[in-house]
């Protein structure tokens, strides 16, 4: 039986998954990775947490993958086996520091300060190219950019350059779901 699946997709330009309209903010998807990290238990609202959120809520980042929806199920599987446990070795410290862990009381769970300087480097992004708010997309390729998070780990171990990611959102977006 012959594979529909293309062994290597060309680079295509990106493209919006829906019609012009409301977008995914990184203040909504903040507040699901918030939700996320308490019901895991976590100390902090890791980057790992916000890509897993913006994978679930926001289809033009799932679109924003040259893999197609093969590479997205494969990264979203992978942050489905951290949620049960692959995360693990990441207790002992919180996400950018060796602090020790710490459990955490309450019910709120801060952002990391990796994930907290994406949400600003999305909020950079978006007044750069003259938008009054940050999309999922501006999130994205904050989370990218930084080599050292987690997310950018779990991008790695899906088979995802997210050097490689981070140039093509800047390189190919005029805007929210632009090409």
């Amino acid at each position: 039986m012959l594979s529909r699946t293309p062994q290597s997709s060309p680079a295509r330009p990106l493209r919006s998954a829906r019609p012009a309209g409301p977008r995914v903010e990184p203040a909504c998807v903040a507040s699901g990775a918030r939700r996320r990290a308490v019901r895991d238990g976590d100390r902090q609202t890791d980057t790992a947490h916000l890509l897993h959120s913006l994978l679930e809520r926001d289809p033009d980042v799932r679109a924003a993958f040259d893999g197609g929806p093969a590479q997205v199920l494969r990264l979203r599987g992978y942050l489905a086996q951290r949620s049960i446990g692959y995360g693990l070795r990441w207790r002992s410290a919180a996400e950018g520091s060796g602090a020790p862990f710490r459990p955490r009381t309450g019910a709120v769970a801060p952002l990391s300060p990796a994930a907290a300087s994406a949400v600003e480097g999305a909020a950079d992004r978006a007044r750069t190219r003259g938008a009054d708010r940050a999309s999922g997309l501006d999130l994205l390729a904050a989370l990218a950019a930084d080599p050292e998070c987690r997310a950018a780990e779990v991008l790695r171990r899906a088979g995802i350059a997210p050097e490689r990611l981070a140039a093509r959102l800047e390189c190919g977006i005029a805007g929210p779901g632009g090409g």
